[in-house]
């Protein structure tokens, strides 16, 4: 029986939904489409009728990852998204992952389209800061708003790498610290 419209559309979002999560959780490297479609609910072999290839899910799931977490911030303030970001909570969080910080190297050698989808969703978050930077001149608050979410990614990164709790929590509490004083 063939499935309409619709219902092809909400399975492929149910399998954007599901690449998101699995790459968040495992990397892309080590995620395969079984696992993926597994988590969806569905079988290996229907993947080609919504993709194409990985590289296009990866691609389409890194644009709804970034998205959402853009979305998540809402009108809050600068210190707000700070203190979230930047935080033991997001780091520990391993189900809802900012493909940045749970990404970042692999992104790095993903394929174009990835890639794009990676950097859309980066100039995106700085424009989120800039916004939140009201009394700087424009030029100043664009610097300073790359400048903030370099930090904020890198101190999460760093701090899921680093195998001394105490040097984890001193990577983002001092990196918060550094953000919200200037």
């Amino acid at each position: 029986m063939r499935k309409s419209r619709d219902e092809a559309a909400e399975t492929r979002e149910r399998i954007i939904d599901s690449a998101a999560h699995e790459f968040g959780q495992h990397g892309i490297a080590e995620t395969g489409l079984a696992d993926v479609m597994a988590a969806a609910g569905l079988t290996h072999g229907g993947f080609y009728k919504h993709f194409n290839s990985k590289g296009q899910l990866v691609a389409e799931a890194i644009e709804k990852s970034m998205d959402s977490q853009r979305r998540a911030q809402g009108d809050a303030a600068l210190q707000t998204i700070v203190k979230r970001y930047v935080s033991s909570t997001h780091r520990d969080n391993t189900e809802e992952v900012c493909p940045l910080a749970a990404l970042g190297s692999e992104l790095y050698r993903a394929d174009e389209g990835t890639r794009d989808a990676a950097s859309r969703g980066i100039v995106r978050l700085i424009s989120l800061i800039e916004s939140r930077l009201p009394r700087l001149s424009p030029k100043e608050a664009k610097s300073r708003a790359r400048a903030i979410v370099a930090a904020m990614v890198g101190s999460v990164v760093l701090s899921r790498v680093v195998t001394d709790p105490k040097l984890s929590d001193s990577l983002l509490r001092d990196t918060r610290e550094f953000i919200l004083q200037t």
